[in-house]
C-alpha cells in the first residue's frame, strides 16, 4: 500500500481523483484491511495545514485527538479527553471520529457549537451541516462555529461490553440583544439527538428547562433527562465566558 501525504488543497484533490483511500489515524480500519486486503493507494491529511487547524472557532479534520486543549470551547475538548484510551487518542482524528466512527463522541459537542463541516472533495471545498456529511461520507476538513458563550460535556460512566455510554452536551449562544440560545445535544446508544430554545436574559432557569423537557430531548428516558437537567442546570449557573 503507498501512503500518500499531501501538503497543500490542491494535491490532496489529486490523489482522491486517483483512488487514494483517506485515512486519519487508521483506528478504525486497520483490523478490516487486515481482514480484507490493503488499498493500493491510502491517503493522510497529517501534512496538510488546512486540516490542522485548532482555535476558538476551528479544528482540523487531521488533528489527533490528544492535541485538542483550551484553545476549543469546553465541551470539545471534554469529549475529545473521553474518548477511548490513551493510546487511541494519541493516533485517533477528529474526522475519524465524526465520520468513521459509529459512537462519534465528539458530534454531540460539535452540534451544540452549530459547527459546519468543511468538505473536501475532487473538484471543490465547500461547507455544510454535519448531517450532509453523516448521511454522504464527506472527506471532513475541519469544523468551523462561532464561539460560544460557554458549553458543557458529560460522558455517564458505562459498562464493558455494554451499550454506548450515554452523552449529554450543551452550549449557549448569543441570539440577539438580550436573548441567549441553548443548545443540548444527547447520544443515547448509537443516536444523536439535539434540540434547542431561546430565553431572555430575565428568565427563569426552572422555566427553561420546562421548555426544553416539552421536546424530544425531554421525552428520553429518565436518565437521560436526569443528565441533561444537571447540565443544564450548571450551565446556567455560570458567570458570563468560558
Amino acid at each position: 500500500m503507498l501512503l500518500r501525504l499531501p501538503t497543500s488543497v490542491s494535491e490532496a484533490q489529486e490523489c482522491m481523483a486517483e483512488g487514494a483511500v483517506p485515512i486519519g489515524g487508521a483506528t478504525l480500519i486497520w483490523a478490516t484491511w487486515q481482514r480484507d486486503g490493503f488499498p493500493e493507494q491510502a491517503m493522510s491529511l497529517r501534512d496538510l495545514p488546512e486540516a490542522n487547524t485548532i482555535g476558538r472557532e476551528t479544528l482540523g479534520g487531521a488533528v489527533i485527538l490528544n492535541r485538542i486543549d483550551d484553545r476549543v470551547p469546553e465541551a470539545l475538548r471534554r469529549a475529545a479527553a473521553t474518548v477511548g484510551t490513551g493510546a487511541v487518542r494519541r493516533t485517533a482524528t477528529v474526522g475519524g471520529n465524526i465520520v468513521g466512527s459509529t459512537l462519534r463522541c465528539l458530534l454531540p459537542a460539535a452540534l451544540v457549537l452549530e459547527a459546519r463541516a468543511v468538505v473536501l472533495d475532487p473538484d471543490s471545498v465547500y461547507e455544510t451541516d454535519l448531517t450532509e456529511v453523516l448521511a454522504k461520507g464527506h472527506l471532513l476538513l475541519g469544523l468551523r462555529w462561532r464561539d460560544p458563550i460557554t458549553s458543557a460535556y458529560r460522558k455517564l460512566p458505562g459498562e464493558a461490553g455494554g451499550p454506548p455510554p450515554l452523552v449529554v452536551a450543551a452550549a449557549l449562544h448569543t441570539a440577539g440583544t438580550g436573548v441567549t440560545r441553548l443548545r443540548v445535544a444527547v447520544r443515547d446508544g448509537y443516536d444523536v439527538l439535539t434540540e434547542g430554545t431561546e430565553y431572555d436574559a430575565g428568565s427563569d432557569s426552572e422555566q427553561l428547562l420546562d421548555d426544553l423537557r416539552r421536546t424530544a430531548v425531554g421525552a428520553l428516558h429518565a436518565t437521560a433527562w436526569e443528565a441533561v437537567h444537571e447540565l443544564v442546570t450548571d450551565l446556567l449557573s455560570r458567570p458570563t465566558g468560558r
